[in-house]
């Protein structure tokens, strides 16, 4: 929309206050706020949502693999052949050997149920959610026979332990007597504390070597499962539609979806459900720029007839007018771009403020499965809800823009 000379400084004159339209302005700077707030709170929950979904996925398919080969019966006694036919697949970037097995562990008194994984000691040491995570000791103590383990933060709290303590793990398999099957209790030394960041991980894992934990469980040379990754978790379906068919007899293939699928589909929901309602802020907002508009068309009733007889033309008064109401809308739009990228910046510090203001736990690790408040900014998706709310507002000038332009300055000024 190209503008004449006169137009941009007639639709300047109107975005400035004049003499007397005091409460004009106002309604038309309430309006702006508004826009501000509704992009804003858009940019920030839907940041705050994808962050969530990411931070999750990456914490979970971290430990978890994009699928696993889940063993019949618990035990897979060839575990070999299956890591040797998925990393000849293609696609399938690498295969990890596991065990897994919920237990009890004690120390000092304290009793908490504990998941056991047993890895590979070259896997521990190269998984980067466990490996970059260590707070306390290290991951070079664990070693096959070592009787060395690592455990997460949040166990190591609940059991009161630290790197050193003597922890016992109870077992249900253990050998049989006369008086039944006697539960195995083997003492292990934590050598390392890790915090993935979820807290229902870092409460319950204990890792350590896969040879002790067949040992153990007296599982032999079996494990469990094989993780699986991939090099496009989005396409591990198709990805791992061949190996599926070769494994057919040794174990079944879940991926991430499967074995996550509720969760995620409830993020899913949720974040179209936000974006819906926090979406309808910013129509209200722009009902604002509505009500500015009309207002200060009736305002401005005089001017037009004045302009009207001076020659200019009702597409011209159309464009001042879209000019006026398009660029409260940029503004606020601007403003709130800003306002929400700040907010995001220092959003845990945001948090930490109002916990300590209201003294209530906002962010409790054991209710929202992360222990700090996450956030991923998708440009795309932050274009497109500046460029909904520049269309919402163009949308809004239409209105006043015709009324402008089908002014009569005959009947206007008769009685001037």
């Amino acid at each position: 929309m190209i503008l004449s000379r006169y137009e941009r400084m007639i639709a300047r004159r109107y975005l400035l206050p004049g003499k007397g339209e005091g409460f004009i302005f106002l309604v038309a700077g309430i309006s702006l706020v508004a826009v501000m707030l509704g992009v804003a709170a858009l940019v920030i929950v839907m940041s705050v949502m994808n962050g969530f979904r990411a931070e999750l996925f990456d914490k979970i398919v971290g430990l978890n693999g994009h699928a696993v080969v889940q063993a019949y019966g618990g035990q897979m006694r060839d575990w070999r052949q299956v890591v040797g036919l998925a990393e000849t697949t293609k696609g399938v970037t690498s295969a990890t050997p596991l065990i897994e097995q919920p237990l009890m562990a004690t120390y000092n008194g304290r009793v908490e149920g504990v998941l056991v994984r047993g890895m590979r000691v070259s896997d521990i040491r190269s998984n980067k959610t466990i490996g970059s995570k260590v707070v306390m000791g290290s991951l070079s103590s664990l070693m096959p026979g070592s009787g060395q383990i690592a455990i997460g933060s949040g166990l190591a709290d609940q059991l009161g332990a630290v790197v050193g303590s003597q922890i016992s793990l109870i077992s249900p398999q253990g050998q049989t007597t006369p008086f039944g099957t006697v539960p195995r209790i083997v003492q292990y030394t934590v050598g390392a504390i890790f915090t993935i960041g979820v807290y229902d991980f870092d409460k319950a894992y204990v890792v350590m070597p896969m040879e002790d934990a067949q040992t153990l469980l007296m599982l032999g040379d079996s494990v469990n499962m094989v993780e699986l990754q991939t090099s496009d978790a989005d396409q591990v379906g198709p990805i791992l539609a061949p190996l599926a068919t070769k494994v057919g007899k040794m174990g079944v293939i879940q991926d991430w979806r499967q074995m996550n699928a509720q969760l995620f589909e409830a993020l899913a929901v949720e974040r179209v459900a936000m974006f819906t309602v926090l979406s309808i802020i910013i129509l209200v907002a722009v009902f604002n720029i509505l009500s500015s508009l009309i207002m200060l068309v009736r305002a401005k009733t005089r001017d037009i007839a004045i302009l009207r007889t001076m020659g200019a033309s009702r597409g011209g008064m159309i464009r001042i007018f879209m000019t006026v109401g398009t660029t409260i809308g940029a503004l606020g739009v601007v403003a709130g771009l800003i306002l929400g990228f700040i907010f995001l910046y220092f959003r845990q510090s945001v948090v930490d403020f109002v916990q300590l203001v209201t003294g209530q736990n906002l962010w409790d690790p054991s209710i929202r499965f992360l222990s700090e408040l996450p956030s991923k900014t998708d440009p795309v998706e932050v274009t497109v809800i500046a460029l909904m709310a520049l269309l919402f507002s163009f949308l809004a000038t239409l209105y006043p823009a015709l009324k402008a332009a089908s002014t009569d300055p005959v009947q206007v000024l008769r009685y001037e």
